[in-house]
């Protein structure tokens, strides 16, 4: 029973990650914070934070190798 806890709490946390990206398949983009904006050195000025093109989302992680996975199943069939 203890052994096979692991296992359980990793595929409950696998599952509600999937469950997440499938709500909501945009993150807020790290380097920006999601703002969509990021300050000089010295904090006066912004500008656009190019990781994100302004948007301040980002793809998930799982999203993003789902999209991978159709695209190359799509080319294998036609």
């Amino acid at each position: 029973m203890i052994a096979s806890a692991p296992c359980v709490i990793l595929t409950v946390l696998t599952l509600g990650y999937l469950a997440r990206c499938a709500a909501d398949p945009f993150g807020p983009c790290r380097r920006c914070r999601g703002t969509g904006r990021l300050r000089t050195i010295t904090g006066r000025r912004t500008s656009p934070c190019p990781r994100c093109d302004a948007t301040g989302r980002r793809i998930r992680l799982a999203v993003h190798v789902f999209n991978r996975i159709q695209d190359e199943h799509r080319r294998g069939n036609r």
